[in-house]
This record gives structure tokens, C-alpha cells and sequence, in this order.
């Protein structure tokens, strides 16, 4: 789970990069839960607010970029 503070301190390729991964993670998480592998269904959830949080910081930055 990553931290709102974290995710403020990166620039905005490390947010990108940030949220690929957490896609890709979220990716996997949906094919073990499909393939009845997935124990902790609850993974799902925090790495979708996860990506959300991410996307939120990175919308925030750019758009302080665009009014500067």
C-alpha cells in the first residue's frame, strides 16, 4: 500500500511509472482470484484505491504544471 506523502514527492514519470505497476499488480491479482488461486480477496480493493490515489496526484501536478 502506498502513502498519499509517498506518492506526492515522486515527479510525474514516477507517479506514471508508479501506476503501471500498480496496474500490472492489479492485473494479477484479477487473473489468481479467476483462477481460484487468490486467498485475500481484499488485495483487490486497496491496490484499485491504490491506482486511483496515484492517478488523483498525478491529475493535481498537472494541472499545477498547466497553471504555472
Amino acid at each position: 500500500m502506498t502513502n498519499a506523502a509517498e506518492l506526492r514527492q515522486k515527479d510525474e514519470a514516477g507517479l506514471k511509472d508508479e501506476i503501471k505497476s500498480l496496474q500490472k499488480a492489479h492485473f494479477g491479482l484479477r487473473m489468481q482470484k479467476a483462477t481460484q488461486q487468490l486467498g485475500n480477496t481484499t488485495l483487490l480493493k486497496s491496490t484499485r484505491r491504490d491506482i486511483a490515489r496515484a492517478k488523483t496526484i498525478l491529475a493535481q501536478k498537472q494541472a499545477a504544471t498547466v497553471k504555472a
